[in-house]
């Protein structure tokens, strides 16, 4: 039955491309468990997280696991050479966050991407070597283990290793975007990885990673020091100096995850924890939830024109904020009281217009005190105790940097595109940046990751977050308030038509289907200019239902995202 539903949503979904036609939400249910729930982007990740909560690991088990797993079943995203962050809800209430994101080289310099005429060489910080900092996906699991592991390190590895070595079939999204790819593959890598295919990928291929099972094995058996030392570390090494890289030993071994104080902040008696700089996902998220809290979304037609300007303009001062204030805070004195101050927020929307947009180029930062790929993966899981992880991770563009490290088997992120290279010039997620968040040694590039956890009345709600680069906060802040404000269930959330807007580039990005040609023409009349666009989002969420049984929320109209619990 559950099979049938999947199918009549997906040609729902592919008739509501048309437009002007409206899609409006799916009445349906997502997984139902009982006692535990997994939602990850991929159904082979799904079944490791669920198998390592069957065998009596908790939810900080079940998140390494799929994280590795995910590294051979959804390589343009799934990483170890990568990073991410990841909020820790505790069944006690505790909450921690760890940001193991990925550290500019010591090599790095403030105008190591301008050519000779002072512009960003665009090819030099996405595509190669010298696009990748140092990664820190390993540390970060290792850290989780140490603090909060309960199965052995060896058990959580192991299934990865099996994928690997034995192979999976590849779905027809991940054939697709291998095919996509390839030039890109041929032109960054000195060899020919296992994803160059001259013939084309298809659909029920069989990927076998002999040489990422062997790496896999090396941290199996050796944890972190697997990784950033030995043999592994070598191949590393070896790599960034036959391509032009700068990541060093050095580099390596002296990476360190760091655990941060979360964001914390309210919305209609809930309470939310998300990441703190440098992901500037949760400031963001709190910012637009004052908003929305102040403006009254919920007496608002969902989708509507009046609705979706108030939103667009929200979102377009809370990314000037973003470009101006941000950026990693062991190096650059964030102000992040002042950003979610609940006067600084009124004051910074009481600007808003009724009926007219303002013009990105007349709206700048607030004054507070002292396109794209959209290649990230977001999980969530919920175990039989009530611990909960929201983890979101990545290698930044689809494939990161492209590189392979011959011998590893494993890509290399492209995040140094997500530094300022310059100030005003935009990354490949069109967002701007300034000296807050310029490159410097040692230093973490800003984030848009937004890993979150709500609770209601001191119990836990929601564990939600997204992919999508820049689309990310705005699609976790559409989750929040399409089931608080708009009485949504989690699948219909996710599966509701999402919009996005970030101030720069002046544009109000809908889903195609999201909106009738009415609304279109009142949001163009108010000036607003609209692009539409096949997605911007694949939210993998769990929420607690009034009977405590959990509800999986699976983005499987723009994914093979899969939830399941028991």
């Amino acid at each position: 039955m559950r099979k049938i539903i999947l199918l009549l949503l997906i040609v729902v979904s592919f008739f509501s491309c048309y437009q002007p036609k409206v899609a409006p939400p799916q009445e349906v249910k997502g997984a139902i468990g009982e006692n535990a729930m997994v939602a990850t982007t991929h159904p082979l990740a799904t079944a490791v997280g669920l198998e390592i909560l069957k065998k009596g690991g908790n939810a900080i088990d079940a998140a390494i696991a799929i994280q590795f797993a995910l590294t051979v079943v959804y390589p343009q995203a799934g990483n170890i050479g990568g990073g991410g962050f990841a909020v820790i809800r505790l069944a006690d209430g505790e909450v921690s966050t760890l940001d193991f994101r990925e550290k500019a080289p010591e090599l790095s310099k403030k105008d190591m991407y301008l050519g000779p005429d002072g512009e960003v060489v665009q090819t030099n910080i996405r595509l190669g070597h010298l696009a990748s900092g140092v990664p820190g996906s390993v540390a970060g699991m290792w850290e989780l283990h140490q603090k909060h592991g309960h199965l052995s390190w060896s058990e959580l590895i192991n299934p990865a290793i099996n994928l690997a070595y034995s192979g999976h079939l590849l779905t027809e999204g991940i054939a697709n975007s291998l095919n996509e790819k390839q030039n890109n593959f041929q032109e960054a890598n000195r060899y020919q990885p296992w994803v160059i295919n001259d013939k084309g990928w298809n659909k029920g291929d069989t990927a076998i990673q002999k040489e990422l099972a062997s790496t896999l094995s090396f941290i199996q058996k050796q944890g972190r020091d697997g990784f950033y030392k030995g043999i592994v570390a070598d191949q590393l090494v070896k790599e960034m100096i036959l391509g032009g890289g700068i990541i060093s030993a050095k580099d390596l071994i002296d990476y360190q995850p760091v655990w941060r104080d979360p964001i914390k902040g309210s919305y209609k008696g809930y309470t939310i924890y998300s990441m703190a700089p440098p992901s500037s996902g949760g400031i963001a998220l709190i910012q637009l939830l004052k908003g929305s809290e102040h403006l009254g979304f919920e007496k608002m037609e969902f989708n509507g024109a009046e609705m979706l300007h108030y939103k667009t303009e929200l979102e377009r001062r809370v990314y000037a904020d973003r470009a101006v204030h941000l950026g990693d805070p062991d190096y650059y004195e964030v102000p992040t009281a002042a950003l979610i101050d609940d006067d600084y927020n009124k004051t910074r929307f009481s600007s808003i217009k009724k009926n007219k947009k303002t013009a990105s180029s007349e709206m700048k930062e607030g004054d507070v005190a002292p396109y794209e790929s959209t290649e990230t993966t977001h999980f969530s899981v919920v175990d039989p105790a009530g611990n909960a992880v929201a983890l979101t991770t990545t290698l930044n563009g689809s494939y990161g940097s492209s590189v392979m490290v011959k011998g590893a088997g494993f890509f290399l992120n492209n995040e140094m595109d997500d530094f300022s290279a310059k100030p005003g010039v935009p990354n490949i997620y069109g967002l701007i940046g300034s000296e807050a968040n310029a490159i410097a040694p040692g230093k973490r590039m800003l984030s848009s990751m937004t890993p979150t956890i709500l609770e209601k009345e001191g119990a836990l709600f929601l564990v939600t977050g997204s992919p999508g680069g820049a689309t990310i906060i705005t699609t976790v802040f559409q989750s929040i308030i399409n089931v608080i404000d708009f009485d949504m269930g989690l699948q219909e959330a996710i599966n509701a038509k999402k919009t996005h807007s970030q101030w720069l580039p002046d544009t109000l990005f809908i889903e195609n289907g999201g909106i009738s040609t009415e609304v279109q023409l009142d949001l163009e009349k108010r000036g607003h200019a609209i692009r539409f666009k096949e997605s911007t989002s694949k939210i993998n969420a769990i929420l607690v239902l009034e009977d405590g049984s959990l509800e999986g929320g699976a983005d499987y109209l723009r994914s093979d995202s899969y939830a399941e619990g028991f």
